[in-house]
């Protein structure tokens, strides 16, 4: 009967020898490699973690002690030895979240799944339970990669100003966050890493000095009470002590043995302690560590024996951008790029390797990416900075206070904007045109197919006194949706052909297709549409108040936040241009939205073509007084459902 499935929570590997931890650790990568090869997912960073994720589970009891990941995404074995080994439907609608979920189990504290959050979340728990006078633990487990945002050295601040607070950081040091880990956080990580150990050095001068006569015990007393300096020449771990942080190891991440034996005595310690791990992401899965790129950080639906994709979904939207990217950088020698740890997955890898020395990462530091970017545009060249929309969040002050205001040319690239669907809550791009619309001048674009992603980001780098944003899905990009025509700056996408057509359709971004089937399920119900794509959402086109006087209604459709989005925003300049007329927007709801597929979660929350189509036929009846108030949404939902059919 295999180890696994007799595990059902922690305090089952209590009694599990050495030679059987091992065993487990072997069972539980192989799981680990033959579920998420069916689902995908985050393979690499939890195939790296196994040994670490017993040990902490056999020395800090869970869920008095709080075991804290940052970023969640190497929580696959946390889940395992939690009681959740069903991971048929690994994020998918109804299965385990690819993060923490406090819905899921009383072990998972944290559903953020942005980088650099967890020494916060750690030094907040731990002043509370010093408050309560609790004897629970707290522990916090961040990548080396995370440690190079921000928040993550404010935190740490913080933590070591109270020397007697109990608090353990284990860092998981696998020389990687999405990529290898760069600057100067990684270099200092390297050089604990190749050193000898202050601990293992000094013991071996202390068995010399005491085989010494006369002088050697007084010579090692004083060598030991001057080990600060010791430290940083042999092991430069100096500058967490200088924090006022208690340094153990490095340790090597994979011996559960010497992983116990640390952890343990980073517990009994009375002040904040860290604990320095040596991990290998995709450790025991020969195609992982032979991905030079991510070592399989996250992947696919893949063949478990030879770690390829089991189907190609043709061009994404990243790649688009990407080889844009490349074109332009061949045609202008002042465009850079800039990624936050993120090279790949944004599609920057191929300007990188065309022009190394023109692309900057900035490690998980998507605010100093922004100030950089503003700094970069102020010496003379363009910058281009591609940040997950989910991501640039984080940056809003700096886009704000430091980019527009200094009207810096910088353009923004937001890859996976709007639902992104099996990543979770955290994931969706749902806010990027909500927040974005209250920045003075900046201007914000949203293509509907790849050649408008071609064509908006050439037309993004030729602002040179302002921010510029181009935004797009996540996945697959279908064909081109051609224009019939252009108004001012917008594309007509469809015209009715009638001297006053019924409803204003405004189209935003990747829905053109969506829209346009809303157009013609209104049509078989004799609701005339014309469909608009403004291409540039922000600011809203002159020409929309016009456009919209020769119809009836406004409908807009955007896959974004209704609050305070591109609805709302058309809605004011309409107001502003003494156009009064209904308006009904279509977006996503002010929630968060639980991981499934994105058809599944567009379904959820009404943004689908038919569900669309039912409210404007309802909201067109009322205005011609076709139906009363209670029954013309029950009516005009039959009428469309039989039209579709």
């Amino acid at each position: 009967m295999p180890l696994l499935t007799r595990i059902t929570g922690p305090r089952d590997l209590d009694r599990l020898s050495l030679e059987e931890l091992n065993q487990l650790a072997e069972e539980i990568r192989t799981f680990l490699v033959e579920a998420v090869s069916k689902t995908g997912g985050h393979l690499g960073p939890n195939l790296g973690v196994v040994e670490l994720t017993l040990a902490l589970h056999r020395v800090f009891h869970s869920p008095a002690d709080k075991v804290l990941w940052d970023t969640g995404h190497q929580s696959y074995v946390h889940k395992l030895l939690t009681g959740r080994q069903d991971f048929s439907r690994l994020k998918m609608k109804g299965g385990l979240s690819g993060y923490p979920a406090q819905s899921e189990s009383e072990h998972d504290v944290i559903e953020n799944s942005h980088a650099s959050t967890v020494l916060g979340w750690a030094d907040g728990i731990a002043k509370a339970n010093e408050l309560k006078k609790s004897d629970d633990r707290v522990v916090a487990v961040i990548g080396d990669g995370a440690l190079t945002g921000g928040m993550a050295w404010e935190a740490l601040n913080n933590i070591a100003e109270a020397k007697d607070r109990p608090l353990v950081i284990v860092v998981n040091d696998n020389e990687r966050s999405y990529a290898p880990t760069i600057g100067g956080m990684a270099n200092h990580l390297a050089t604990l890493r190749t050193s000898d150990g202050y601990e293992r050095f000094l013991a071996r001068t202390k068995d010399l000095l005491d085989r010494t006569p006369v002088v050697g015990r007084p010579l090692y007393d004083t060598l030991h009470g001057a080990k600060k300096g010791l430290k940083d020449f042999i092991a430069p771990q100096g500058m967490f002590e200088d924090l006022g942080l208690k340094y153990v190891g490095p340790i090597d991440g994979h011996d559960i043995e010497a992983l116990e034996s640390a952890l343990a005595r980073a517990k009994r310690f009375g002040g904040p302690v860290i604990v320095h791990c040596l991990t290998e992401k995709g450790r025991g899965y020969q195609p992982a560590l032979q991905d030079e790129a991510d070592r399989f950080h996250a992947v696919g639906k893949i063949h478990p024996d030879t770690g390829l994709p089991i189907a190609s979904s043709g061009a994404d939207w990243t790649s688009v951008f990407g080889e844009e990217m490349v074109k332009l950088g061949e045609e202008r020698e002042d465009i850079v790029a800039i990624t936050a740890a993120m090279l790949q997955p944004v599609g920057l890898d191929k300007f990188a390797k065309r022009f190394p020395e023109r692309v900057y990462d900035v490690g998980i530091a998507e605010q100093h990416g922004a100030v950089s970017a503003a700094g970069l545009a102020h010496g003379g060249v363009h910058p281009v900075f591609a940040v997950y929309a989910t991501f640039l969040n984080r940056a809003f002050d700096q886009v704000l206070m430091d980019v527009a205001l200094h009207k810096c040319g910088v353009t923004f690239v937001l890859d996976r904007a709007g639902v992104t669907g099996t990543d979770g809550a955290s994931h969706n791009g749902m806010w990027d045109m909500s927040i974005l619309q209250v920045v003075p001048g900046l201007r914000l674009a949203a293509p509907r197919d790849a050649d408008q992603v071609r064509a908006q980001l050439r037309e993004a780098v030729a602002v040179e006194d302002a921010p510029t944003v181009v935004r797009f899905s996540k996945g697959a990009v279908g064909p081109a949706v051609p224009a019939v025509r252009r108004v001012g700056g917008m594309d007509v996408l469809r015209e009715p052909g009638t001297e006053r057509p019924d409803v204003l359709l405004v189209s935003v971004g990747a829905l053109a297709p969506m829209c346009l089937e809303i157009a013609g399920l209104l049509d078989k119900q004799g609701i005339s549409t014309t469909v608009v794509d403004p291409r540039w959402v922000k600011p809203v086109d002159e020409a929309m108040a016009p456009l919209a006087e020769r119809h009836r209604v406004v409908v807009t459709v955007e896959d974004n936040s209704r609050v305070g989005g591109v609805g709302s925003a058309i809605a004011q300049a309409l107001r502003d241009a003494g156009v009064d007329m209904p308006l009904r927007d279509f977006g996503i709801p002010p929630r968060f939205l639980d991981h499934a597929s994105r058809a599944e979660v567009m379904a959820e929350i009404g943004l689908t073509a038919p569900d669309i189509a039912r409210q404007v036929t309802g909201l067109v009846a009322k205005i011609d007084g076709r139906f009363g108030q209670d029954t013309d949404a029950t009516d005009a939902m039959d009428s469309v459902e039989s039209a579709r059919e």
